[in-house]
């Protein structure tokens, strides 16, 4: 990438940790450097000929995208219209999709083992504990998130009916704390207990399945409310008739982000991907975006389309109630139930790299590695969830604040940064001045939306508390 990038990277493994030096003094064209490995290179991090298929990391990488940021994007539509909600999802999706590529072409520059190595590498070390502790707060909030619609789904809550209720009556399942305290005894610990990423490739591929099938019944129930004429007209924009729609508008754009971060999870996937290269990682990326951006439209428009201005933040919610069609309660069970295994299967997606981070803050170690420190920090770290699920009162909460703070931060900022820093127009013939103007732009975009969605926050949280 011009001769302020021709550098030789080499990985030392140095006292069971992987890190990374870069010696200059090396030459060769930019498209030799294009198909270089990602990560580490053939030999220096385990065998790039085994591992998981492009079709195992693109579930990884859409499981680590589809979670319970999905549930809540008719909630976004119910705000910003139709038109312009479907828009953002496209918007968002394109936007993501090149993020994730500046992350892909500036690790293959820095030989990186992880998002935080690429960090270093562009802005010091400082940078680095910035971006795992974004790391660390997103994922718990996202992980929090699962464990409050697991709990409110099965056990109900304040407004709305649980399924072991409908199924049994009234009995101890009642009590939320202690249903999704079982679910991560009997399920997630095991499963989050893995050490390698691709041991999770065929919960994914389940979990992607699943979410779909949620789209296709969601889609068929509002298919059949459109021919029967049960359905209002949509809004086709936002509301700005009153306060409070203007303040929902204000926090509605960092939700939608949050949805499809899951730029955490691109070197794990990576380091796990059969014969890798840039290339490949592109296709990854490129197939994980189409397919998340068309769940993603279609789960908005038809929740939108089914409960209107009744649309609660999380959808789930709201399949508590006969659908005024054939088998509605047979529907309202398949959705509900399947969706909360999807969540179950994507939770320890989303636990591996923050658990990751975590372990490079503590132990230093770019990798973590050896079972005594892996079941360990799980445990802990399942411990903490736990308890921060029980505290939290529901998703739209977590959301809006890790939505305008650290998911920004990940998803958009560090990755513009690091494409500024590391990236020179002036002597690269790869990293262009449209690419350079095109970065700003989305750091600027992002500081300003973050910007924004705190203050809406600040402002919310003060009016419910007046």
């Amino acid at each position: 990438m011009g001769e302020g990038f021709e550098n030789l990277v080499e990985l030392r493994i140095i006292n069971g940790s992987a890190k990374s030096t870069v010696s200059s003094n090396s030459t060769g064209d930019s498209s030799d450097r294009d198909e270089r490995p990602l990560i580490g290179g053939d030999g220096d991090f385990g065998d790039s000929d085994s591992g998981s298929s492009v079709s195992g990391a693109v579930f990884n990488l859409s499981t680590s995208i589809i979670g319970a940021g999905i549930m809540a994007l008719p909630a976004t539509m119910k705000v910003l219209g139709l038109l312009v909600g479907l828009f953002a999802i496209f918007a968002m999706g394109i936007i993501s999709e090149y993020s994730i590529e500046l992350l892909i072409r500036f690790s293959v520059l820095c030989g990186s083992l992880s998002y935080g190595d690429v960090v270093e590498s562009a802005i010091g070390y400082s940078g680095r504990v910035v971006s795992e502790i974004c790391i660390i707060i997103n994922n718990a909030g996202v992980l929090i998130v699962y464990l409050i619609i697991i709990g409110d789904v099965m056990s109900g809550n304040d407004k709305h009916v649980g399924v072991f209720y409908q199924w049994f009556g009234h009995t101890v399942l009642d009590h939320r704390t202690l249903v999704i305290f079982i679910v991560l005894i009997l399920f997630l610990a095991p499963l989050c207990s893995l050490e390698k990423i691709d041991s999770l490739v065929m919960t994914s591929a389940a979990s992607v399945a699943l979410a779909i099938v949620f789209v296709i019944v969601s889609c068929l129930i509002a298919s059949i409310k459109i021919i029967n004429g049960t359905v209002k007209a949509p809004r086709m924009g936002p509301d700005f008739s009153s306060k409070s729609s203007i303040l929902d508008l204000l926090v509605v754009i960092p939700i939608m982000t949050n949805a499809y971060v899951c730029h955490f999870n691109v070197q794990p996937i990576y380091n796990d991907l059969k014969g890798r290269s840039a290339a490949k990682m592109n296709k990854v990326g490129r197939i994980t975006t189409i397919l998340c951006v068309i769940v993603f439209a279609f789960t908005a428009v038809s929740g939108y389309l089914l409960f209107g201005d009744d649309t609660e933040p999380d959808i789930l919610t709201n399949f508590d109630k006969n659908l005024g069609i054939k088998f509605s309660n047979g529907l309202n069970y398949i959705v509900r139930v399947g969706y909360v295994l999807h969540l179950i299967l994507v939770f320890p997606v989303i636990h591996f790299s923050m658990r990751q981070a975590v372990g490079a803050l503590v132990f230093r170690e770019t990798l973590l590695v050896g079972k005594k420190r892996v079941w360990g920090l799980t445990a802990i770290l399942l411990l903490l969830i736990y308890l921060g699920s029980t505290l939290i009162p529901n998703i739209w909460v977590a959301f809006k604040f890790t939505g305008a703070t650290t998911a920004l931060s990940v998803g958009f900022i560090f990755p513009s940064l690091i494409a500024l820093r590391l990236g020179n127009p002036s002597d690269s013939s790869d990293f262009k001045l449209g690419e350079t103007i095109v970065s700003w732009i989305m750091l600027v975009f992002a500081v300003l939306v973050s910007i924004v969605g705190v203050v809406g926050n600040v402002y919310s949280l003060r009016k419910s508390s007046a």
